[in-house]
Parts: C-alpha cells; structure tokens; sequence
C-alpha cells in the first residue's frame, strides 16, 4: 500500500501517481468555519442546558471544546445533538427533519443550531485555508480526481460564500446524504460515495479530516491513506483513530511523480 512520508522539515511527499483521487473534509479543512460551527453550537446548547438545570435541578456543565470534538464535530447534525445529550444523560424523542426550531425534539434542536450558523454565515461570510486550495488546485492540475465531503447540509451555501463555489466538481454533503439515505461518519458512506462518483478505488483515494469521526470514517473505509489535519490540539487522537500522518496545515502537503 503506498504511504506518505514526511521528510525532516515536516513535509508530506505525495505521490500522485499512487492516487486517484483526494477527497476532502470541508469544515476546518477547505473553510475556516470550524469556530463558527463550534459557536453555534455552544449558544444553542448552553441556552437549552440552562433550561434543564431550571426544570430538573440538576446542575449541568456548559458545552466546551472536548464536546464539540468528541460528539460533534464532523457529525451529521441530528447525531451531534443525540451524542452530546446521551452524554450528559438526557435523551430526547427524535422528532422530524421539519421540527421547527423551538420544539424539545432532537431536531428541534438540530435546527435550532442551524439558523444560529447561517445567520452568523450571512453576517460574516466565510473563509477559506489558502493552502487548502491551492493543493485542490495543484492535484487537478496533476489529473487527480478531487471532491469535498460534509455532514452539513449547508455545504454549497459555505462554498458560495467563501467565493470557491465551483472549486469541486463532485461535492457529497448532507443533503445528499439525506437524499440517498447515507449514514454519516464515522461510517465511510460519504468518502465511498465520493470515491464512487470520481470512478476511484477507495485503495488509490486518500482522505484528508480534521475530524476524530472522519479519520475514523476513512480507516473503516479502508482508504489508501487518511490525512489528518489538526487545527485545534488533538493530533494526537487524529493518529489514535486512524490517521496515517498529521499536519497543521495542507502547506505540509507537496506532491511528487
């Protein structure tokens, strides 16, 4: 199987001709949206964690970091909201994909976060890794297939908005997932989708997260390599879940013959 290696200025060779295709996280990866999506979150959390604490008694932490890393970021929204609530012992009806907002449902909740994003998106705009994309760029030029992945179903509407809109050809989000009944990760059936689509084994593809479930998702995917990216001090439980190598930043990436 062929592999990354980094030299002794921490570069990551990459050969293309060992690779068909390179398929990428977007949150944290291609748009520095992660603190937006992190922010998010945290509101709508900590606001209905304070109404808990008032009907029942019980005094809860506030949603921080660790949590978003460990039961959301990465995730589809609705299991973000399941994963943390399960672990602070609260369990919600699931409820519908059409909850509004302020119902007491998973995705009520789910959709809650939601607004609480893409107005802070609409205010803000969003950006982009530079080196992110200019290593998309530099790997279409070479003839490897490339395509972004995202839980979110506000996928298109971040790429719009950081002005990269027609970057990818190929783009697998929530809403596809939604459509086609997708699990999201760390089940791999986003990255195979977007492998599928670029007529790529999985074998010949690499994925690149900054998520503990996508690096998760690209080992059980059984991907030719799984790139970590880490941007918020967990490289080490990137490595742990399944990373072949980690690095701060795609700048680290430089490709070979």
């Amino acid at each position: 199987m062929p592999t990354l290696k980094p030299t002794l200025d921490d570069a990551v060779l990459l050969p293309v001709a060992d690779y068909d295709a390179v398929l990428f996280d977007m949150d944290g990866v291609i748009t520095d949206t992660t603190e937006v999506h992190r922010l998010a979150w945290a509101a709508m959390f900590d606001d209905y964690l304070r109404q808990a604490e008032i009907r029942t008694g019980r005094l809860q932490q506030a949603f921080g970091l660790e949590d978003y890393q460990r039961y959301v970021d990465g995730k589809h929204r609705d299991d973000g909201v399941r994963d943390f609530l399960a672990s602070r012992g609260i369990h919600l009806a699931d409820g519908s994909p059409d909850d509004p907002a302020g119902d007491e449902t998973v995705w009520g909740l789910a959709n809650r976060k939601n607004a609480a994003f893409r107005a802070t998106l609409a205010e803000h705009g969003a950006r982009v890794f530079p080196s992110s994309v200019d290593l998309v760029r530099e790997l279409q030029r070479h003839g490897v297939g490339t395509a972004v992945i995202s839980a979110s179903r506000n996928c298109q509407r971040v790429l719009e908005a950081a002005g990269i809109g027609d970057l990818f050809s190929v783009r697998v989000d929530g809403s596809e997932s939604a459509r086609l009944g997708l699990p999201g990760k760390p089940d791999p059936a986003l990255f195979l989708e977007a492998a599928r689509r670029l007529g790529a084994d999985p074998a010949r593809s690499v994925v690149v997260e900054d998520a503990v479930a996508g690096v998760q998702a690209g080992r059980a995917g059984h991907f030719g390599l799984v790139v970590g990216v880490d941007r918020g001090g967990h490289a080490a439980e990137l490595r742990r879940e399944g990373a072949d190598v980690v690095v701060d930043d795609l700048a680290a990436v430089r490709l070979t013959a």
